[in-house]
């Protein structure tokens, strides 16, 4: 799909800016004026048409996954690429991590991607309202990158916010022990995919960020306005202390995982512990009718009218001196 955002009429000042959305089809020309390209899993007929329109290299999804660490950012023919790894689908219960790229090329941005971050979402419906992205393809880019930090921070947010709910239920007192250890399996279930959703917002921060420093760097010695150069370096700020959230988050998770791992050891010992118990508890009742159960000729007490309560009465104090015992104890 090749989807052109270009100022709308009245606002090329930029006090009022806003864009304006057109979904171009096989036969439709780009505008000259186009300010963001963005293409969402491209034919290879969108690639030719915005290769030839810009006179730049659109990488495939093969390119922009089998790409080096060295080339995720360069420049090459007066365009800058940029390309990072943003999380998506972090709403469901399988998050997935996207490689895209940003490619600056004069006054225009293009962005290549293969799946569908909220983020893109989020700032095509912000750019839509009057005052809601710059007039330049460099303010563009860094209003899509605010709203990628804002994304990223409203994942984290949800996330904390479930982990918390887990967390009160490991440590609650008043469950029900016949579900509990039901109860403790769901909980590392959970811990597991919110885990796996901290780690991939951790990669997709890290490679943003070094989209950030690497723009950070190039607006020093560009003719970029300085509120841009502070936009970039606030919402590098933002981000970092985003990956120090994570970093706590991820710690809080593990913390949870082995203080759930020991409560399931415990329930399990528990169990373990209540066999070990009845088997000494029936342990001597067991030794005595085995006695008494034995076919020799000349035993005794075989012949006593009070012998079969007498061991009766032997097997039941032996069964419960042994449960009075551990009750002493409190092993029981």
């Amino acid at each position: 799909m090749l989807i052109v955002h270009r100022l709308a009429k009245g606002t090329a000042d930029g006090a009022e800016a806003r864009l304006e959305r057109l979904v171009l089809g096989a036969d439709d020309p780009i505008p000259a004026e186009a300010l963001w390209i963005d293409l969402v899993a491209p034919a290879r007929e969108e690639d030719v048409k915005v290769e030839a329109h810009l006179g730049i290299f659109i990488p495939t999804q093969e390119d922009m996954e089998d790409i080096e660490p060295s080339e995720l950012l360069y420049t090459e023919n007066g365009a800058r690429y940029l390309t990072a790894r943003l999380v998506f689908r972090a709403d469901t219960g399988e998050p997935g991590i996207t490689g895209v790229t940003f490619i600056l090329k004069g006054n225009t941005l293009v962005t290549v991607r293969y799946d569908e971050p909220k983020a893109f979402a989020m700032f095509a419906n912000r750019a839509s309202r009057p005052g809601g992205c710059g007039a330049t393809a460099e303010e563009v880019l860094a209003g899509l990158f605010e709203t990628i930090i804002d994304r990223a921070a409203e994942v984290l947010q949800a996330t904390g916010e479930h982990i918390d709910a887990l967390s009160r239920r490991v440590f609650e007192t008043g469950s029900d022990p016949a579900r509990r250890n039901s109860d403790l399996q769901d909980t590392l279930r959970a811990l597991g995919r919110h885990g796996d959703l901290i780690s991939k917002s951790r990669e997709s921060l890290v490679s943003i960020e070094r989209v950030l420093l690497f723009l950070s760097v190039a607006y020093r010695t560009a003719k970029v306005s300085i509120e841009l150069r502070e936009q970039v370096r606030t919402t590098l700020r933002d981000l970092q202390s985003l990956e120090e959230h994570a970093s706590f988050q991820s710690s809080k998770i593990q913390f949870l995982l082995e203080a759930t791992l020991g409560l399931v050891n415990l329930e399990q010992n528990n169990i373990i512990k209540l066999f070990s118990v009845m088997a000494v508890v029936f342990m001597p009742p067991t030794l005595i009718a085995s006695v008494y159960g034995m076919n020799f000729k000349f035993m005794p007490e075989l012949d006593w009218i009070a012998g079969y309560p007498m061991a009766l009465g032997m097997m039941l104090a032996a069964a419960i001196a042994p449960y009075l015992f551990f009750r002493w104890k409190r092993w029981l």
